[in-house]
C-alpha cells in the first residue's frame, strides 16, 4: 500500500497479520499468546466499542485523535508494532505518561542555557504524552496532545537508548502504525538460516516495482526510478537499496553501501571505485574500516579493494570501459586533462547511449567517478543530466540538458562569488603552442607533472624544501588550452605583488606567435588595486600597461579597445568595491575578445591539471640590493 493510496484500517491490519503469521517458523518455541495469534492470523484484539472509547476519553479528560480512535474500534490493540514493540495500548492500558521513564528529566539534563524549540518539546513531551507502549524492547512510544494538526491528530513520539538519536517524530497515529508495518518488512525481508522465506503480497508488490523502476531508471526516468526504489527500501526489499544508491552516488551523496553490489564481482569493476574513493576522502589513511564495508567479499574482490586504495590515494587509478563508450571515456579523459571539462563532459554523454549494464541490477557507468580527472566532472547538474539520458538498450530521448559548468571568457576571474580563491591571480597565454611544450617557454628544464590540484601542487612543491628566498617569485602554474591555438599557465596562489620588480615573462614565451600576460585582482603594500597587463609577439614586447599606486604606467602602441585610458579615469576604490570589480571585469572582457581566449573557471577550480614551476617573474638582485634566504635544518 503506497502512501497515496486510500487507507483503512481492517485491511491494513489484516494484512499485516497474515504477512507476520506466515514469517515464523514452524519449530514451535512461540509464546502462547503469539501461538494464538499466529493460528487467527490476527495480531490485534476485539474492536473497542464507542462506550469503551468514551470511557477513555472521560478517564484521560481529553477526546482521542482521529487515527487511534478509528484503529481502536478496529482493534484494541496491537501486538508486535514493529520490531521493538511487543503490545501497544488499547482503551484499557492508555495512560498519561507523567514522565514514567525519566526522559523529561534526561532529556532537560542536555539544554544548554538557550535550547531550541524541538529540544524543549523533546523534554516536555514525556510529561505530558499519552503512553502507548506498554510491553517493549526499551522503547517509549507516547501521542503528544500539544502537537496537534489541522485535523487533530496528535503526533506520535519514539525513543530508544540504543539508537542514540534524539525522539522520532509522526505527523499522526497512523503514519507511525505504517512505519512500523515497514519495520516489521525490513527486519523479515532477509530471514535467518531456518526461517521461511518472506514472501508475501507486499513482497511481491514491491518486487515487482523495483524491476520497473530500473527499466524506468535506464530510460532515464530517474525522479520517478528513485520514488519507487526509496519505497521499497522502506521495506527492506534486497536489490532497492543498491539500485538506489547508484541513483544517489550520481546526484553527489557518499558513504554508500550499493548493498553489496559493490562486492558482487559482477559489479566490483564500477562499484567499488566510488565506493573506496569516498572511503579513502572520508577518513584519510586508515584503513581499518575498509574491511567492514567488504565483508562477505571474496579474496578476489578485496585484493581488488585494496589495490584500488592504493590507485586512488596516488592518483593513479584509470577508470576503463568496454566498447565505444570506453573508447569515449578516454577521449574525454584527454581533454579534461588540459582543462576542457565541458568538452570532456559532452563527450562522455553523447557516448552514454552505447553504454551497456555489467548486469540487471547496473543502472550506470559509475567508476569514472573515482578517476582522478574525470571525477571532477561531477557536478549535481551533471550528474542529473547523466541519469536522465537512456542507455543501457533502453530508447527514448534525454530528459534532461546539461548546461556548460563553465562561463565564457575571462571576467569569472573578478567574481567575488566565484568558486575558489581567486581573488589574486596571474597567467600567461601563448599561441600556437600545446600546453605541454609551456615548461620549455617558461622555465629552464622542467617538465610537467602529473594532473593535481593546487592544494596537491604546493604541498608537493613544499615536501623537503629547506630553503626560502626573499628574492624570487616563482610561480606554480596550471596548463591547459585557453581557446583556439592558444595554451594557458596559471598561477592560482596569492604571489607577491612587486611592481618594481616585476619582469614579464611575455617577450621570453613566444618564439613566434604572440604571448598576453595578465595580474590582477591584487593589492599593493598600500591596499590599493593593481593590474597588469603585457603583449609580445615573436620574442619582443608589442605593448604593456600596469596600473598601480593609483596611475598608469604604459609602453608600445596600445589597442584601442585595451587602452588603459578607457578603464582607468581616475583613481580606483579599494579592491573589493563594486566599481574596482567592475572595472576588473571589464579589462578581462576586453582582453578575452582582444584574443578570443578563455580560461576554464571549473578546472581551474575543482579539477586536475598539469604542473610546473616557472622561472622567476622578478629582476634578479643589483648591486647593493639586500634581501633575506631562509634555510631549515
Amino acid at each position: 500500500m503506497t502512501e497515496a493510496t486510500p487507507f483503512t484500517w481492517e485491511p491494513f491490519l489484516r494484512d499485516w497479520s497474515g504477512e507476520w503469521s506466515d514469517s515464523l517458523s514452524d519449530d514451535g518455541t512461540h509464546a502462547r499468546e503469539d501461538e494464538t495469534a499466529r493460528r487467527d492470523r490476527w495480531l490485534g484484539f476485539p474492536a473497542a466499542a464507542e462506550d469503551r472509547i468514551a470511557a477513555l476519553e472521560e478517564r484521560l479528560g481529553r477526546r482521542m485523535p482521529p487515527s487511534y480512535r478509528e484503529f481502536l474500534a478496529v482493534s484494541d490493540g496491537w501486538r508486535h508494532a514493529g520490531g521493538f514493540i511487543t503490545l501497544l495500548a488499547g482503551t484499557g492500558e492508555a495512560r498519561w505518561h507523567n514522565d514514567a521513564s525519566g526522559l523529561a528529566a534526561m532529556f532537560e539534563e542536555y539544554l544548554d542555557e538557550d535550547p531550541t524549540p524541538e529540544e524543549l518539546r523533546d523534554v516536555a513531551v514525556w510529561r505530558r504524552g499519552l503512553q502507548l507502549d506498554v510491553e517493549s524492547d526499551a522503547m517509549s512510544v507516547v501521542l503528544d496532545p500539544e502537537d496537534v494538526d489541522e485535523n487533530g491528530e496528535w503526533a506520535v513520539y519514539t525513543w530508544a537508548s540504543w539508537r542514540a538519536e534524539p525522539p522520532e517524530r509522526f505527523p499522526d497515529f497512523a503514519t507511525f502504525m505504517r512505519a512500523m508495518h515497514r519495520e516489521f518488512h525490513r527486519l523479515r525481508a532477509r530471514p535467518a538460516d531456518g526461517e521461511p522465506e518472506f514472501v508475501n503480497a507486499t513482497a511481491r508488490r514491491l518486487d515487482a516495482q523495483v524491476e520497473e523502476a530500473r527499466l524506468w531508471a535506464l530510460g532515464g526516468d530517474w525522479e520517478r526510478a528513485g520514488r519507487a526504489l526509496d519505497e521499497a527500501k522502506e521495506y527492506g526489499r534486497p536489490r532497492a537499496d543498491g539500485l538506489g544508491d547508484q541513483i544517489r552516488r550520481l546526484l553527489g551523496q557518499t558513504d554508500l553501501s550499493y548493498q553489496d553490489l559493490a562486492i558482487d564481482p559482477r559489479y566490483a569493476v564500477e562499484l567499488l571505485p566510488p565506493l573506496v574513493a569516498d572511503y579513502a576522502r572520508h577518513r584519510h589513511r586508515d584503513d581499518s574500516g575498509l574491511k567492514y564495508s567488504l565483508r562477505g567479499a571474496t579474496d578476489d574482490v578485496v585484493a581488488l579493494a585494496h589495490t584500488l586504495l592504493e590507485q586512488v590515494r596516488s592518483g593513479t587509478y584509470r577508470y576503463t570501459a568496454a566498447g565505444p563508450f570506453g573508447e569515449a571515456v578516454d577521449r574525454a579523459r584527454e581533454s579534461a586533462r588540459w582543462g576542457d571539462t565541458d568538452g570532456a563532459w559532452r563527450t562522455m554523454l553523447d557516448a552514454l547511449p552505447l553504454w551497456q549494464p555489467l548486469g540487471p541490477d547496473h543502472l550506470a557507468p559509475l567508476g569514472w567517478v573515482a578517476d582522478p580527472l574525470l571525477g571532477p566532472l561531477l557536478t549535481p547538474e551533471r550528474g542529473r543530466a547523466l541519469l536522465s539520458a537512456p542507455r543501457g538498450g533502453q530508447a527514448g530521448e534525454p530528459r534532461g540538458e546539461a548546461t556548460p559548468s563553465d562561463p565564457t571568457g575571462l571576467s569569472w576571474l573578478a567574481d567575488p562569488d566565484a568558486p575558489g580563491d581567486h581573488t589574486s591571480y596571474r597567467f600567461v597565454l601563448v599561441e600556437g603552442v600545446e600546453p605541454q611544450d609551456l615548461p620549455g617557454r617558461l622555465a629552464d628544464g622542467t617538465a610537467l607533472d602529473e594532473p593535481m590540484t593546487f592544494h596537491e601542487a604546493h604541498s608537493r612543491s613544499l615536501r623537503g624544501r629547506r630553503e626560502f628566498s626573499g628574492f624570487e617569485d616563482r610561480a606554480l602554474v596550471a596548463v591547459g588550452r585557453a581557446g583556439a591555438r592558444w595554451s594557458f599557465a596559471f598561477d592560482g596562489s596569492r604571489p607577491r605583488l612587486a611592481p618594481r620588480l616585476f619582469v614579464s615573462p611575455a617577450a621570453a614565451a613566444c618564439a613566434d606567435g604572440r604571448a598576453v600576460v595578465v595580474w590582477g585582482g591584487l593589492r599593493d603594500g598600500h591596499g590599493d588595486p593593481f593590474f597588469h597587463l603585457s603583449v609580445a609577439q615573436s620574442g619582443a614586447e608589442l605593448y604593456a600597461f600596469t596600473y598601480a599606486d593609483g596611475e598608469v604606467r604604459r609602453t608600445g602602441p596600445i589597442p584601442p579597445a585595451l587602452d588603459p585610458g578607457r578603464f582607468f579615469t581616475s583613481r580606483m576604490e579599494p579592491v573589493g568595491t563594486e566599481t574596482a570589480i567592475g572595472t576588473e571585469r571589464a579589462l578581462l572582457e576586453a582582453i578575452a575578445g582582444e584574443f578570443g581566449v578563455h580560461l576554464p573557471r571549473h578546472a581551474i577550480t575543482w579539477g586536475r591539471l598539469h604542473m610546473f614551476t616557472t622561472r622567476s617573474w622578478i629582476r634578479p638582485p643589483q648591486d647593493g640590493e639586500t634581501f633575506t634566504v631562509t634555510r631549515f635544518e
